[in-house]
C-alpha cells in the first residue's frame, strides 16, 4: 500500500504576482489531501473521491486531445509520459482530506502534486527525482497543459514545502527563517471562481505594463522601485491604473516582508502591517474581495487579529489571519458573528 499526504499553501504576500514574473513568499499548512493506494490486477486507476462521493476510472494511456479541464489525472499522466515514467499495473485509490475545497488554500495543487507523488513511488523508485521537479510538472501538469492564467506558487509550495520566498522568473526558492506567529484560516462560505478572476487581473495586470514599456522601453518590472507607480500612471488609461498601483506596490510589500522574515527574529506587528495594506491593494484596486469577506476582516481585526487578508485569487473562499494568541477565542467568535462558515488553527509545516 502507498499512503501520500500533500498540504495546503497560503500565499501571505505576492497574490497576483506570480504570472507577472514577480516574487511571492507563501508556505505548506497542516491540512492536507491523502492518498491511500492498494495495487490491483487491472489495467487501470479505480480512484474513489470520498469527499465527493464520487468514483472514476482512469486509465493509462490517454489522448491529450480528449483531456476534458480539470482533468488533473489524466493530464498528469500525460506529462509523465513524456518523461518515461508510465504505469504498468492498476491501484486501487481513495483520496480525501480536511483541506476545504475551492476556497483558495490550493486543494487542485495539492491533488495533483500528490497524484504525482504517488505514481513516482508506484512507477519511478529507482529514478532520482528532487521536489523541484515534482513542482515543475506540477505546473506542467495544471497550468501549461490548459493554458490556465495561473503561475507556478501553487505547486513550487506545495512540492518543496515550508515558508518560502520564490523567484518566479528563475524558478527558485529560498527557505525564510522568520516566522509569522499564530494563524488562523477563516472560510468565508462565499465561493469563488478562480480561473475568471485570475484571467481578468492577469490581463488587465499584463496591458498596462505593455503599455508602460511602450511609453519607457528601458522599463523592467523586477527592477521597479515604489516611484514608477505614479511616474508612469499618467500613461495609462482610467481603467488599467488600479491593476498598475496593485502591481508596484504589492511588489514592494513583498520585497519588505521578505527582508523581515529572512530574520530569525522577525516582526509579527510589521508583519501584520504589511498584510494589511496588502489587503487594501487586493480589495480596493483588484476588487477581488466582496463587502461580506472585508466585513469579517474588520470584524476580526477589531477582536485582536494583528493583520488578515484574502487568500488565493479571490473573489470568494478563505481568508488568513495573523493573530494575539491569547485573544484566538475571541477573533474565531468575531469572524462567525461576521458570516463566517469556519475558522479553523493552522501551523506552517515542513513536507
Amino acid at each position: 500500500m502507498i499512503e501520500i499526504s500533500t498540504p495546503g499553501r497560503i500565499c501571505f504576500y505576492g497574490d497576483h504576482q506570480d504570472y507577472l514574473g514577480l516574487p511571492v513568499i507563501s508556505g505548506t499548512i497542516n491540512r492536507y489531501v491523502y492518498l491511500k493506494a492498494i495495487p490491483t490486477d487491472f489495467s487501470f486507476f479505480e480512484i474513489n473521491l470520498l469527499n465527493f462521493k464520487k468514483s472514476l476510472k482512469v486509465h493509462f494511456q490517454n489522448n491529450p486531445n480528449t483531456i476534458l479541464a480539470g482533468d488533473y489525472f489524466r493530464s498528469v499522466l500525460f506529462v509523465l509520459s513524456k518523461e518515461g515514467i508510465i504505469p504498468n499495473k492498476g491501484y486501487k485509490i481513495e483520496i480525501s482530506g480536511n483541506l476545504p475545497i475551492g476556497a483558495g488554500l490550493s486543494s487542485s495543487s495539492s491533488l495533483v502534486i500528490g497524484w504525482i507523488r504517488f505514481l513516482v513511488q508506484a512507477f519511478a523508485k529507482d529514478k532520482s527525482i528532487t521536489d523541484l521537479q515534482i513542482a515543475k510538472w506540477g505546473v506542467l501538469a495544471e497550468v501549461e497543459f490548459f493554458k490556465q492564467p495561473g503561475g507556478i506558487m501553487d505547486q513550487y509550495t506545495i512540492a518543496v514545502g515550508g515558508l518560502l520566498a520564490i523567484d518566479t522568473i528563475n524558478k527558485t526558492y529560498k527557505n525564510l527563517r522568520g516566522n509569522l506567529g499564530k494563524l488562523l484560516i477563516i472560510d468565508s462560505g462565499i465561493p469563488k471562481n478562480t480561473l475568471d478572476m485570475l484571467k481578468e487581473a492577469r490581463t488587465n495586470a499584463q496591458k498596462a505594463l505593455g503599455i508602460v514599456k511602450k511609453f519607457d522601453n528601458t522599463f523592467t518590472l523586477i527592477n521597479a522601485k515604489e516611484t514608477d507607480y505614479k511616474k508612469y500612471e499618467s500613461s495609462l488609461p482610467d481603467e488599467l491604473r488600479p491593476y498598475w498601483k496593485a502591481t508596484i506596490l504589492n511588489y514592494m510589500i513583498t520585497k519588505r516582508a521578505k527582508k523581515i522574515l529572512e530574520k530569525n527574529n522577525s516582526s509579527i506587528k510589521e508583519l501584520a502591517e504589511l498584510m494589511n495594506s496588502h489587503q487594501e491593494l487586493l480589495a480596493k484596486e483588484l476588487k477581488n474581495t466582496p463587502l461580506e469577506i472585508t466585513n469579517q476582516i474588520n470584524k476580526g481585526i477589531k477582536a485582536g487579529a494583528y493583520g488578515s487578508k484574502i487568500v488565493g485569487s479571490g473573489g470568494g473562499g478563505c481568508m488568513v489571519a495573523m493573530v494575539n494568541p491569547s485573544a484566538v477565542f475571541k477573533i474565531k467568535n468575531a469572524f462567525l458573528k461576521a458570516g463566517a462558515k469556519d475558522v479553523f488553527e493552522v501551523s506552517l509545516t515542513n513536507l
